[in-house]
């Protein structure tokens, strides 16, 4: 427990300036949302880039693996998009949101850290697939369906046409197929644009973070709270038990690779969560319900550390 809080610390810290800049004034909401828009338009897609081109695409092809995790989460994604469109009666942009919270985890910033201290260098094999599954089919799917709500009238062929052409121009999406595109040619970038690319990469994590404590001052949780809690145990409770019921059920993958999986999925939702929900004006609970599952993280990740070493 005492690593695991070691580890993550850090992220409370930086939310917690997030929000002290954003009570005291240093910082206006509409100056935050500004720095997420950077973060989801320039730092993630560097960021995105650089774990795909870096690695051959063979490492990031282990197909019993990303069966296994790729099904289990499409089918937290698909419990989680039901469950608030029709028990919950939201709109289709909201289900997806909160069915992409329950599905895709914060691999990088919480999951790899923790994972490396149980499976050694095998978890930077399971953190390049679970990129995979992430950015090439969890973050589309949810931004297809999420951008089709955003289209209205005119048949389903102009709804169809409207939604690729949102996604054609989406920053995430480009960065993946440039990502690909230079791992299956075996290219690198030159050194000045890499550099850069480098350098935006590496401002995502705390941009990001800083931008969920601005968002989170003057947040009223009353109405927020079933939501926080339905999407914090969709994601910390029900896609790791997803994911090891996929990997019991297929044929076998490395033990080593399969426990690295099933602490993937046991990590709270990625920290850009509440950016992808800020074009679709989801941020409050996003963010909300990213600090509720971050904190009970602690405790899931140390079980589930726990109950594998045995």
């Amino acid at each position: 427990m005492l690593d695991v809080i070691t580890l993550t610390a850090p992220v409370f810290l930086i939310i917690g300036l997030g929000y002290i800049a954003s009570r005291g004034g240093l910082v206006s909401r509409e100056q935050v949302r500004g720095i997420g828009v950077f973060v989801l338009n320039f730092a993630l897609p560097a960021l995105v880039i650089k774990a795909l081109a870096e690695r051959p695409i063979g490492e990031v092809f282990n197909p019993w693996y990303l069966l296994a995790y790729g099904l289990g989460s499409l089918g937290v994604f698909g419990l989680g998009l039901a469950y608030f469109r029709f028990v919950r009666g939201r709109g289709l942009a909201d289900a997806a949101i909160a069915g992409l919270g329950m599905s895709a985890s914060n691999s990088g910033f919480v999951g790899y850290p923790v994972v490396v201290m149980v499976a050694g260098p095998t978890a930077v094999l399971g953190l390049a697939l679970n990129m995979v599954v992430e950015n090439l089919l969890m973050i589309p799917l949810a931004l297809a369906l999420a951008e089709s709500a955003q289209q209205r009238g005119g048949g389903l062929w102009n709804t169809l046409r409207g939604t690729l052409g949102r996604l054609a121009r989406n920053p995430l999406i480009l960065a993946m197929l440039v990502g690909v595109g230079l791992s299956l040619l075996g290219l690198r970038l030159p050194a000045v644009p890499a550099k850069v690319v480098d350098m935006l990469a590496m401002a995502s994590a705390p941009a990001a973070l800083f931008v969920i404590g601005g968002t989170l001052h003057g947040v009223r949780l009353g109405g927020l709270l079933p939501d926080m809690v339905a999407i914090s145990l969709g994601k910390l409770a029900l896609h790791p038990l997803a994911v090891a019921a996929l990997f019991w059920l297929l044929p076998p993958v490395d033990p080593l690779l399969r426990v690295t999986g099933i602490l993937f999925a046991c990590a709270p939702m990625m920290s850009i969560y509440p950016l992808v929900g800020m074009r679709f004006g989801l941020e409050a609970r996003c963010a909300a319900t990213l600090v509720m599952a971050t904190v009970l993280s602690f405790f899931g990740l140390s079980l589930a550390i726990a109950l594998l070493q045995r």
